[in-house]
């Protein structure tokens, strides 16, 4: 037996080995026809190509733009040890798989879907994408969801999409168009789109697919939920066009253009195949149901009483009769037939704006601009510019089965993708070649791929000191309750302290005037785990440390009485320096306005149609020069690699500037930088020192906060 269980794993490690490779061959196939779309685009067009940028160079792009940071020592060492031909491809495949997947491109769909974990239902809904990301789920199948979805967040983690604007069929109907499918619609609310083909009729047949979803409250919980009532909210004509007070009910419609339903294209039918192949497997693979159960027990039953099942104890026949029937949750969150109607409608291969809406905004997100800009308005107006390329892109990506991943590969393994910059040409020209993408932009990391770059190749999603090893003593500005007697209030004496005063003394201005980079981190795994206490789970995991502080605090003036008052102090405190940083992708969105993230263009996630601003500004300098993150970043901990080769008998500088410039800038530094590297550490203190004033310069000089 022993032997057909090694040959049996043996060959399913073949086919798997070889599912990898075919997959790896179409990939290639598909990223040239892509290249050769592109080259057709530019034709009469006056561009000078690029040329591709090396392969630390596209290690460095390529991992920022699908794991949200850049590589770290040991993942070049594994990258430049594959044979150069495969290496790239062999990268692609690796940073799919990455766990840091999810929650790169988490960041994303928060951008896109405008998810703020701070409304409601926000944490959950975040966690649902996440969640979506991590098991592969299709992205049709995930619209679907957000469309449809009804009930309460803490168990339909999906209707944070409606709770965000609030069950409002008005802006639910601007944002499902242009969040979805690229359209901005939202003009017509109010009259005929000025400079659109969309009438006022044709939004308010799209806002009549959410008029009967309604925000519930529940009054005694204060659970929220959403659900269907029996009436819609959107009536016709407008209130201001009405004559007589004479309004109906307005019939929902869908007044996109679809493809034909007796047309087939090419991609529809790939799309179809896969899709039988998957609910094929999906079969075979499936475990157990309920009624395989049922039926099991009624054997057990069967064999246990010598023959046929008493009808006194055919209790599983009537279960099976019933089971169906069952909807307890379905009669408190009824399921919006209309909304499953538009769902399908807009995530329907014969949508061509649902495909190439998805495809546009991720062609911009990897290589700085889309086909269509803004990437969400797609018009008569407004063309592709290489609309081709990007029909091919939408193509592609329905007849993979709205596999992001997919979508992903193809593009980040084309030769377009990978190319340089251009450099020392005419500017007109070098804009020209950018826009027809044969030459990459000046693209800087987003805000939280910068912020997990700086904390990874500062060691500091890690301790790096040992406990204890860097207290020091810090003056803070605190309030120190005033003692009272029956005369009145009288004042502490200055150089005095207190039994009660340490107890009950709070900062006078906030702890982190310095500290702008730390947040609440989210857990996404106990979040969708939190059914029925979501409210409270939601509102503290959004509650700063000075909000906390101040409840304690106004508590603890409740329990002393009216008469305490409290007077300014410098106190000396004793902490150990030891910080570490969460990752910026799990942080609560959007971040405080004062924070690292959204200094650097993250959007507070409430306006439609907002996009990051990527300009430079002179708080993301002094933010990059003065931070906390840089500067404990800079700081050389006992624990990290490049300790042993400053300090100690295994000391070797030489080595050092070369591992801080692998870890920093992906490359090994020139000779040049070498020995400006060497002149830096043995002008300060120490090496330590000197080391940290060397990796401080690489942090704030401009390659590292632009992709090669």
């Amino acid at each position: 037996m022993i032997v057909p269980m090694r040959v049996g794993r043996l060959a399913g490690i073949a086919a798997a080995c070889f599912a990898v490779s075919w997959l790896s061959g179409l990939s290639a196939a598909q990223a040239g026809k892509l290249d050769e779309l592109i080259t057709a685009g530019n034709e009469g067009r006056k561009v000078q190509m690029a040329p591709l940028v090396d392969d630390l160079g596209y290690l460095r792009r390529v991992s920022v733009d699908l794991i949200g940071r850049i590589p770290t020592e040991a993942e070049i060492k594994q990258y430049l040890a594959w044979p150069a031909a495969e290496r790239r491809e062999k990268l692609v495949d690796r940073l799919l798989r990455d766990e840091r997947f999810a929650d790169r491109w988490t960041v994303f769909f928060g951008d896109m879907l405008r998810i703020r974990s701070g409304a409601e239902g926000g944490a959950q809904f975040t966690a649902f994408v996440h969640k979506a990301l991590e098991i592969g789920m299709p992205y049709d199948e995930m619209c679907r969801r957000l469309i449809s979805a009804n009930g309460k967040p803490g168990r339909t983690p999906e209707v944070g999409y409606i709770l965000g604007d609030g069950a409002d069929p008005m802006a639910l109907a601007a944002s499902t168009a242009q969040v979805f499918m690229g359209v901005r619609i939202a003009c017509a609310q109010c009259h005929n789109h000025p400079f659109d083909v969309w009438t006022r009729e044709q939004f308010y047949g799209l806002a009549a697919y959410f008029g009967k979803t309604r925000r519930i409250e529940n009054q005694l919980t204060r659970v929220i939920y959403t659900t269907e009532a029996s009436d819609t909210t959107i009536l016709w004509p407008p209130e201001d066009m009405a004559k007589g007070g004479e309004r109906k009910p307005m019939p929902p419609k869908f007044p996109f253009e679809t493809v034909p339903a007796n047309e087939t294209p090419e991609y529809i039918a790939r799309l179809n195949k896969l899709r039988a192949e998957q609910q094929a497997r999906a079969a075979k693979k499936a475990d157990t149901s309920l009624d395989d159960l049922l039926a099991t027990a009624d054997e057990k039953v069967k064999n246990a009483t010598g023959g046929e099942l008493p009808a006194i104890l055919d209790v599983t026949g009537d279960l099976k009769k019933e089971r169906s029937k069952l909807d307890v949750v379905g009669d408190l969150y009824r399921t919006s037939q209309l909304r499953k109607e538009l769902a399908d409608m807009i995530t329907s291969p014969r949508n061509r704006y649902f495909a190439m809406c998805l495809a546009n905004r991720v062609w911009a997100e990897v290589m700085g601009r889309g086909f269509v800009e803004p990437v969400d308005d797609f018009s008569q107006e407004n063309a592709p510019s290489h609309p081709q390329a990007l029909d091919y892109l939408a193509d592609e990506f329905i007849a993979g089965g709205y596999d992001l991943k997919n979508l992903l590969r193809l593009i980040v393994t084309s030769q377009t993708y990978q190319r340089g910059r251009l450099t020392g040409v005419d500017e007109t020209l070098r804009q020209e070649s950018e826009a027809a993408f044969v030459a990459a932009p000046v693209r800087r990391m987003l805000a939280e791929t910068m912020f997990d770059s700086i904390a990874q190749a500062g060691h500091l999603f890690q301790y790096k000191y040992p406990a204890g090893a860097n207290k020091r003593i810090v003056k803070r500005l605190v309030q120190v309750p005033v003692a009272s007697d029956k005369k009145g209030l009288a004042e502490i004496s200055p150089g005095k302290k207190q039994a009660s005063e340490k107890m009950a003394m709070k900062p006078a201005v906030s702890e982190s005037a310095y500290d702008l980079e730390s947040s609440v981190a989210l857990d996404f795994n106990a979040i969708l785990k939190a059914k029925d206490d979501e409210p409270s789970v939601e509102k503290m995991r959004v509650m700063s440390k000075e909000e906390i502080e101040a409840m304690r605090m106004m508590d603890e003036r409740n329990k002393q009485g009216p008469r305490m008052r409290y007077v300014e102090r410098y106190v000396d405190f004793e902490v150990d320096d030891n910080p570490k940083f969460d990752s910026a992708m799990r942080m609560a969105s959007p971040a405080p306005p004062a924070h690292f993230l959204r200094i650097f263009g993250q959007t507070e996630r409430a306006e439609l149609g907002r996009h990051r601003d990527e300009n430079p500004s002179m708080r993301q300098a002094l933010m990059m020069l003065n931070g906390k993150l840089t500067h404990e970043a800079s700081r050389v901990g006992d624990f990290e690699p490049v300790y042993p080769l400053l300090i100690g008998a295994k000391a070797n500088i030489d080595e050092a500037i070369k591992l801080v410039y692998r870890e920093i800038l992906t490359r090994e530094p020139s000779a040049e930088e070498m020995t400006e590297g060497k002149e830096i550490i043995a002008a300060a203190a120490s090496p330590r020192e000197g080391m940290a004033d060397l990796r401080w310069l690489l942090f704030n000089c401009h390659e590292f906060r632009f992709l090669p």
